[in-house]
């Protein structure tokens, strides 16, 4: 029988054969319209309350986020996959501005100290998915995780060191480069082996070198989708994407493509952004998909 979700607090885990994946959450759960986020509204959220409500939108269609990040321990390697938002850093967007928060005291909480952290892995280089990569001692950038490998796709770095938008600039003086100063960082493409069982896989769109991470161990698989998709309506009607992609078209066809692989493979999805039960399993609903068992709690065999 497989294994059961473990809940402790801000902590949510699976196993995904021989893996243990651990959720570890920043903040609590964000409640906003959708279209903050989203380009989609409340009536929309609302047509699929049946399933949506209350684990991952209210009775009124506002949607519920999280900032989260997800530690994969497989065969004695510890990979920590988007290290969320961090504290001290100067964002556009309040919510994010100068957080001082124990996120982590959570990850050590949760068996994960920073120290003893073997990879990083940044899906994409937005501020919500790579805050943790520094954090400030005396005044300095340092990087949190001093044993750690810091994976990026090149073209991800290439682009966010192109973009004077907004905070890229503040991201990548506070957040990356000075991982890439240490001699921390690697550079990598898609498709790029973290470890057996642990591999990046193109995802473009949200960004130039957006990546989805899947793990793989003993015949299940689960896949973590950093942008891909930021809420659970979007299974639903995937072609609904976010207020902060790079190029809307390319997103949609990745998400729906992604979407469409997670479902006949049967796998568990792991929502960077999802709330509630945060894993899910999907059922087909026509040409597009649903939310399968609330509860989704352990990884199923992988469909071949």
């Amino acid at each position: 029988m497989p294994p059961e979700t473990t809940e402790v607090e801000s902590f949510r885990r699976w196993s995904i054969g021989a893996a243990q994946v651990t959720r570890v959450l920043e903040m609590p759960p964000v409640r906003a319209d959708p279209a903050r986020f989203i380009q989609a509204g409340r009536a929309d959220v609302l047509a699929y309350r049946d399933w949506l409500v209350p684990d991952f939108a209210d009775e009124n269609g506002d949607i519920l986020l999280n900032f989260q990040a997800f530690v994969v321990e497989i065969r004695g390697v510890r990979i920590l996959v988007d290290p969320c938002i961090g504290n001290d850093k100067q964002r556009g967007y309040e919510a994010l501005h100068m957080l001082d928060g124990p996120f982590l005291e959570q990850l050590e909480a949760a068996g994960c100290p920073r120290e003893s952290v073997d990879y990083v892995v940044c899906t994409h280089l937005h501020a919500d998915h790579c805050g943790w990569n520094t954090m400030l001692v005396d005044g300095v950038w340092t990087p949190t995780f001093p044993r750690a490998q810091y994976l990026f796709t090149h073209a991800e770095y290439e682009s966010l060191s192109a973009d004077e938008r907004g905070d890229a600039p503040a991201v990548l003086a506070d957040s990356v480069q000075p991982v890439v100063d240490a001699g921390l960082a690697r550079f990598v493409d898609p498709g790029h082996v973290v470890v057996e069982g642990v591999r990046l896989e193109a995802a473009p769109g949200h960004t130039p070198g957006h990546c989805a991470v899947v793990i793989s161990s003993d015949g299940q698989e689960a896949v973590i989708t950093g942008d891909a998709l930021h809420h659970p309506v979007q299974v639903a009607i995937p072609n609904v994407g976010d207020n902060f992609c790079w190029d809307r078209e390319r997103a949609a066809a990745t998400r729906r493509l992604l979407l469409q692989q997670v479902s006949d493979r049967g796998a568990l999805l792991l929502g960077s952004h999802f709330s509630g039960p945060t894993g899910v399993f999907l059922e087909p609903d026509g040409d597009v998909w649903r939310v399968g068992a609330r509860q989704a709690r352990s990884a199923r065999k992988v469909r071949r």
